[in-house]
C-alpha cells in the first residue's frame, strides 16, 4: 500500500511541485563545506559557508530557478612541487544548493577570512485581491 504524498491532498491545489522541492533540497545536504544558517532580523537569513584555502575567483553564487547555488573549484597552481606530510584541509570542488522560498532574494555576498556570507531578504508579496466575475454560460 503506497501513502499519498503531500501534494495529492484535495485542498492543496497546485502544490504538487513541494515534492520535488524537498527532493532537490535533500540532494544538496551533504556535510562539505560546513555551514551555518542563521535568521537575520526582520526578515533576513544569512548562509555562510567555510570556505578556507579558496579565493573570491575561485567561488560562484547563482540562482538556478529559486534555488541557491554555491559552488568552488580551486586551481590548483604549484601543487606537483608540494609535498605534504599531512593534509587536513580539504581542497576539492564543491556545489551546495539552498531551496529558497517565495520572495526570498539574494542581496549579496561576501569573502572574509575564509568565510563566505550570503545574504537573503524576503519581500512581502503585494496583497492582490482579484475579483473573478461569474458568468452564465
Amino acid at each position: 500500500m503506497t501513502r499519498p504524498g503531500f501534494g495529492t491532498h484535495p485542498f492543496l491545489l497546485g502544490f504538487d511541485q513541494i515534492e520535488r522541492l524537498a527532493e532537490r533540497a535533500a540532494r544538496g545536504a551533504e556535510g562539505y563545506p560546513p555551514c551555518n544558517i542563521e535568521h537575520r532580523a526582520p526578515d533576513g537569513f544569512r548562509v555562510t559557508l567555510a570556505v578556507a584555502g579558496f579565493a573570491e575567483d575561485e567561488l560562484s553564487v547563482t540562482m538556478e530557478a529559486r534555488e541557491l547555488v554555491i559552488r568552488g573549484r580551486r586551481s590548483e597552481t604549484g601543487a606537483e612541487e608540494r609535498v605534504f606530510l599531512h593534509r587536513g584541509i580539504a581542497a576539492r570542488a564543491f556545489q551546495r544548493s539552498f531551496v529558497l522560498g517565495e520572495g526570498l532574494e539574494v542581496t549579496g555576498a561576501r569573502l572574509e577570512h575564509g568565510l563566505l556570507h550570503v545574504d537573503l531578504e524576503r519581500h512581502a508579496p503585494d496583497q492582490i485581491v482579484q475579483t473573478i466575475p461569474i458568468s452564465r454560460r
